[in-house]
């Protein structure tokens, strides 16, 4: 089996509930906070790993309780750590997460040790990638080591993913060596205005991938997920939920999608399913890495040969 291999961010989440987010210059009060591991990344390689695949991090965490706390976890879910680095000087990067009754959230997020990662890094932990493997990228460490692990990675036929997330200010080289980009409705927005290109985001979907290169999936909350194959829209609905809170049931998506297709040639609405119904079950828990279901409590979607394939080269 192929490997995934996720550079990324690790954070500590400052989890606080509140019956309604706060608007610009509004006060409201919360419950005590707790303290949790995640960061996208981080959140990300757990989800692959829990899914079923091999799983190698790079990335970096302080010298701190809250470092040695992620880094257990990391352990737990069976990931190879090796190749995180651990800073003596800066903290391990923080992140604010307001959670409303409704489950929607509000995110800060403080990189502190993320910012420390290197370029050499990133060579080193992805010393190993070979041709099949998948690599998965996000937007919470500097874009020089995104597009520094994307060309890398992909001249060793590797496949890319890049999460872009949290939306970025521009996209010059960013997408170069993306195979395939995840995206939120709010996220497939500002790409679109980054590349002059509008429209819904089920639209953008199918507009967007001339003009920026990798093929596209876009999640929209309860509406589901979006992409688009032999140039017809696929459209993978929502499974219906109480949600508790929604912090990190995108990155469960994407993990969940990595590992699918990284397990061997997999058609992408059934990894989108497969993604979609272990996103799902997380967003009934609280937390970010803590309410990442394992593989066995997420029921495998059956295969469809009718459905269009993306096939990640062997």
């Amino acid at each position: 089996m192929s490997t995934v291999f996720v550079v990324g961010s690790l954070n500590i989440d400052q989890n606080i509930r509140v019956r309604s987010l706060p608007r610009a210059g509004e006060t409201v009060r919360g419950s005590d906070a707790t303290f949790s591991p995640g960061g996208k990344g981080g959140n990300q390689a757990v989800a692959a790993a829990r899914a079923g695949a091999t799983v190698t991090f790079t990335g970096a965490v302080g010298d701190d309780a809250h470092g040695r706390k992620i880094l257990a976890v990391l352990a737990e879910a069976g990931i190879d750590a090796g190749h995180v680095q651990v800073s003596g000087t800066t903290a391990t990067g923080a992140a604010i997460i307001a959670v409303d009754d409704q489950g929607e959230n509000q995110i800060i997020v403080s990189p502190g040790a993320n910012s420390g990662l290197t370029a050499a890094d990133v060579d080193a932990g992805l010393a190993a990638v070979r041709a099949g493997d998948v690599l998965v990228l996000q937007l919470e460490i500097p874009t020089t080591l995104v597009r520094q692990a994307a060309r890398t990675a992909r001249s060793r036929g590797a496949f890319v993913i890049l999460n872009a997330a949290p939306a970025p200010r521009q996209i010059d080289g960013l997408l170069d060596d993306v195979d395939l980009l995840v995206v939120n409705e709010q996220e497939i927005r500002v790409l679109a205005d980054l590349a002059g290109v509008s429209g819904s985001h089920q639209e953008l979907v199918q507009t967007l991938p001339p003009a920026l290169g990798p093929a596209i999936v876009c999640t929209a909350s309860a509406e589901g997920s979006f992409t688009v194959l032999d140039g017809g829209l696929v459209h993978v609905p929502a499974a219906r939920v109480d949600a508790k809170d929604t912090t990190g049931a995108g990155d469960t998506f994407v993990g969940y999608l990595a590992a699918a297709l990284a397990g061997g040639p997999r058609e992408l609405p059934a990894a989108m399913i497969h993604a979609t119904r272990a996103s799902a079950l997380a967003v009934t828990r609280t937390g970010a890495m803590e309410s990442i279901p394992w593989l066995h409590e997420v029921p495998a979607p059956a295969p469809n040969p009718a459905m269009p394939s993306l096939v990640v080269p062997n």
